[in-house]
This record gives structure tokens, C-alpha cells and sequence, in this order.
């Protein structure tokens, strides 16, 4: 009997204390006039409702499709500085970038965001010497006040010692310089979370079909909840279009002869499983613009990322078999063959870069945040990254303040006054809380050690109440699959406590189980039939 069949109660019952269901939750967004309604939920929409619910504000929160469900899902899980901005000249975006980088790490998400050191392989006839990288790298780290560390270069038997799968043909020498990274669905997950312990109120799956006006202003939207079809209303003072690739779709809402804002750009990755130990992220210079990483990821290796005009519809954004060959291609500079072989490969996934309208190539346009107000008094948000995700929180926060004749700025403490270094929920050290899982344990009921040092590194001290779960019923301790480290308990806590509706919502975004390949027929089945329990 499979390890999948002997479990037929998995997670019965939904856990005093969860989420409100979905239907009460419609209830108290349609009764209520908030002060701001946040129509998105991704990178810039679940900062804005935590931030906006910090300051004293009235928030509600919507997403047509899951929190994070479609490009802030699907970055390349980089919270960094952004080496390449320096061959553009944007120094102050870098060192921007690399405050809030380590803001993150060291204060709001310690428990979600990991130090990553990264090699620059320098190739004979490649598109960048090594005098000039390695001058960036020393640059790049004077920026960051060296707090990692300084830029270096070292030889190519230093840095094949740590990475055997680095290719190293007419290898002239190594960069080195340090950054970190996350998983985005995670950071999102908690970031709703923290949105709604200062009191948000939050509904994915619920699609903007129109909008309200008073006297010619946007005073709220008309929904439609996707998974039963219940119709329903929100009213709102103000009304925040942060929806990334759709963000001229709902500004022609509001007016229909809106010209357009943005252009899309589409960065597809792959996730391979690992064939030799990766110590460190590979960063290789394509051409004067581009770089392409092979970043050790949930014990995975991650692949990408490209960077082309994308016309089409966003919904149907994904990775084509030109996108996977480009990234295999481009990864065969710097990484050995053995290593990129097809059959090593789960997962392939695409996003929309949300760029300024403009002229000239998308590699080339500046990454940039956009906030305009539209001739009915909303406000549109566009581009952005992870990040400066809270900056980006707090410039939108400030521009609903100075609003001529806002009607928020009264009823909200100004942006300065806020904390600004409130921590996203779980903040602990990662290693304590996977030390914690593995001690404090009945006799006879040890956790797997990849499992405790999974879940201490995405839930951090929540991981405590994940362990509960499947310290109260055996079976939800059972691993999810085999060959990877979730367990049963963390679709129950999904489901109960972080907004899971779909089994996309938990394999791919909650849990890790889809990038590695390991969603079959049997663990959707399971994990349907346990949504389908939810209050």
C-alpha cells in the first residue's frame, strides 16, 4: 500500500482559530466602506494593503486569481542589488536595492531570506573582462557599505572546487560577489498574513468585472468570486489598481479611451535537479545587458532568465520550448553539459516584466515603479521587484497622502511616523527553529531532519504550528511524497491558514512539491479531497 493510499482522514477537520471561509469573508467586504480597496495581489498590492492597514486604514484586498499567483510567483527568487544596473549607470538604484536587501535578511524576513554568494565566470572572449568585473564586483559591494563581504576574484580551482559543474574551458578566472535569495511564494504568503494581522481583509480568487462610480469617481468595484460564482460588490474612498500585467485592462475600466502605460516584458526559468553540489550561484554575462543565473534553489538548480517582448495575453504567459533551449543554451556558456541534460529537468515557469511604456529594447528600459491617477480618481501602480517591495509600499503610501484633497490623509498616520522595520509573521532564526523541530518531539516521533530544516526556512517559528498538526494526528506527519521534504500537515495549514483554495494554490505556491516535479495524478487527488473539507 502506497504511502498516499494509507492515509484516507488526512486533515478532516479544519483547525479552530483558521481562516473566515470565503462566504463570510464576502459578507464583510460588501457591508463595509473602506478606505482604500487594493485590486491585486501581488509584489505591489500585498505591500500596499500591509503598509496601508499599519498606518491606520480601512483595507480590503482582492486577486482575480491566488495572492502572488502569476509573475510574483514566478521571479527569479533574487532578493539582491542588481549588479547589472551598475553597467547602466543607476548607482542609486543599486544602493537602494541593497538597503532594503538587507533589511530583509537581517530584520523583517531573516526566516525567509538567505545569504547567497555568487561567481562571475570570466570566459577568453567573453563580453566582459575581468579588470572591468572585477571592479564592478568591488564597486558593487562598496555600495552595500561591504557589509557581506568585498567583490574579489579568485581562480577558476577555487571556484570549481565549490561548483564541480562549472565549465571550465578558456576559464580565465572567477568574480565573486554577494547577494541573497527567497521564495517568492513564501515572502507573499506571510506578507498577506502580516496585511491582515493589522487589519486587512483579503479575498483571492475574485475577479474585478467592473467599477462603482460616484459623481464620476471610482468609488469601489463589482466581483465575482471565481470558484462559485457569487457576485458581490466592495465600496472604497480610494481605489488602488495594482494588478501588474492587467493594470491598463482595469485603467480602461475606469476610462476606455486610456492610453497605454506599460510595455511586457516575459523572463522564463527552468528548475533542474541537481547533479553536482552548487556552493554557489553562477551569474554569466551574456552580452553587455544580460546575464543568465544558474542559482542553487530548494535543492534544486534554477535556470534563467530571458528577456523579450511579450504581446499576448498575460493569462497565457508561459515557458515555450524556444524559452527552455535559450535558457539551456545560454546556461551551456558557463555550466557543464552532465549537468543540463533534458532529464534532469521538473519545472518551467514564465512571468511578465511590467516595464514603462518607452521606446528602445525591453533589456534595456529602466526598472521602474510608475504611480499615476486616472481621470476618475484611481490609482495605478506598475513595475517593481521584490526587492524594494516595502519601499515601493511606503512611495504609494505617500502618494495617496499628498493626493490633492485625498480623503485618507486625515484618517492615516503619516508614512514616516510608521515602524519601518515591522517584521513579516515567523521572524526567527531559521537554524534555532529547525534545531527546536528536531528536539521537541514525543519518544519514538522524530521529524525527518530535510523536513524540520524545510519548514523552519518557510515558516520560521509558524513551523511550530505546522508541527502541532501533525503532532496531533499522525498521518498528516507523513511525507507528501518521497522524494521531497513536505508533509500532509502543511496542506492542512494552507488550507486553514494561508488562503489555499486550489491544489495549484498548494503545490505550487505554498509547498515547493510542483518546481520539483513531484505534483502527480495521486497528490493532486489527496490534496483536492482535502480542500474540498475546508469550513
Amino acid at each position: 500500500m502506497s504511502t498516499l493510499q494509507s492515509v484516507p482522514a488526512l486533515g478532516t477537520h479544519p483547525t479552530a482559530g483558521s481562516n473566515p471561509g470565503r462566504a463570510e469573508t464576502r459578507e464583510q467586504l460588501a457591508k463595509a466602506t473602506y478606505d482604500l480597496l487594493v485590486i491585486g495581489g501581488g509584489i505591489l498590492g500585498t505591500s500596499v494593503a500591509w503598509h496601508a492597514a499599519q498606518s491606520g486604514l480601512r483595507v480590503a484586498m482582492v486577486d482575480a486569481g491566488d495572492f502572488a499567483g502569476a509573475t510574483s510567483s514566478a521571479s527569479s527568487k533574487l532578493v539582491h542589488g542588481g549588479l547589472r544596473y551598475l553597467q547602466t549607470g543607476a548607482v542609486k538604484l543599486v544602493a537602494e536595492n541593497h538597503h532594503e536587501r538587507r533589511v530583509l535578511a537581517k530584520d523583517v524576513a531573516p526566516h525567509l531570506v538567505n545569504p547567497l554568494t555568487f561567481y562571475l565566470p570570466v570566459y577568453k572572449g567573453g563580453p566582459v573582462g575581468a579588470a572591468k568585473l572585477g571592479a564592478g564586483v568591488f564597486a558593487y559591494s562598496a555600495l552595500s557599505a561591504f557589509g557581506d563581504g568585498m567583490g574579489k576574484v579568485i581562480s577558476p580551482a577555487r571556484a570549481v572546487a565549490d561548483n564541480p559543474g562549472l565549465k571550465t574551458d578558456n576559464l580565465k578566472a572567477v568574480a565573486v560577489y554577494y547577494d541573497h535569495q527567497m521564495n517568492d511564494s513564501r515572502v507573499a504568503v506571510m506578507t498577506v498574513r502580516a496585511a491582515v494581522e493589522s487589519g486587512a481583509v483579503v479575498l483571492n480568487h475574485a475577479e474585478v468585472t467592473g467599477l462603482r462610480t460616484t459623481r464620476g469617481r471610482v468609488s469601489g468595484a463589482e466581483l465575482k468570486d471565481r470558484l462559485d460564482g457569487t457576485e458581490f460588490g466592495i465600496d472604497a474612498r480610494v481605489v488602488l489598481n495594482a494588478t501588474g500585467p492587467w493594470v491598463d485592462h482595469l485603467r480602461r475600466m475606469e476610462d476606455k479611451h486610456a492610453l497605454p502605460s506599460i510595455r511586457l516584458s516575459k523572463g522564463a526559468h527552468i528548475v533542474m535537479k541537481r547533479k553536482s553540489p552548487w556552493k554557489a550561484a553562477m551569474a554569466t554575462p551574456i552580452d553587455k545587458y544580460r546575464i543568465t543565473f544558474a542559482l542553487p534553489w530548494e535543492d534544486q538548480l534554477l535556470l534563467g532568465t530571458t528577456d523579450e517582448v511579450y504581446e499576448g495575453d498575460p493569462a497565457d504567459v508561459r515557458a515555450t520550448e524556444k524559452d527552455i533551449q535559450q535558457i539551456l543554451d545560454e546556461a551551456a556558456f558557463s555550466v557543464k553539459d552532465a549537468d543540463l541534460d533534458r532529464s534532469l529537468m521538473t519545472y518551467a515557469f514564465a512571468g511578465l516584466r511590467v516595464l514603462p511604456g518607452g521606446p528602445g529594447g525591453v533589456e534595456k528600459a529602466k526598472r521602474e515603479t510608475v504611480v499615476s491617477e486616472g481621470a476618475g480618481g484611481m490609482l495605478s501602480v506598475a513595475g517593481g521587484k521584490w526587492t524594494t517591495y516595502r519601499h515601493i509600499g511606503r512611495v504609494v503610501m505617500d502618494k495617496l497622502a499628498k493626493l490633492p484633497g485625498s480623503p485618507l490623509t486625515d484618517d492615516m498616520e503619516p508614512v514616516k511616523s510608521l515602524v519601518r522595520r515591522v517584521p513579516l509573521p515567523g521572524v526567527a532564526n531559521p537554524n534555532a527553529v529547525a534545531h527546536r523541530l528536531l528536539v521537541d518531539r514525543e519518544p519514538g516521533a522524530r521529524m525527518d531532519p530535510l523536513t524540520a530544516r524545510h519548514l523552519a526556512s518557510h515558516y520560521g517559528s509558524l513551523a511550530f504550528d505546522v508541527a502541532r498538526l501533525a503532532n496531533e494526528d499522525p498521518a498528516l506527519a507523513e511525507r507528501i511524497h518521497p522524494e521531497g521534504p513536505e508533509i500532509w500537515a502543511q496542506v492542512a495549514y494552507a488550507r486553514d491558514f494561508e488562503w489555499a483554495e486550489t491544489a495549484d494554490d498548494v503545490l505550487r505556491r505554498r509547498t515547493t512539491v510542483t518546481i520539483r516535479g513531484l505534483d502527480s495524478a495521486e497528490v493532486r487527488g489527496r490534496v483536492e479531497e482535502m480542500l474540498s473539507r475546508k469550513a
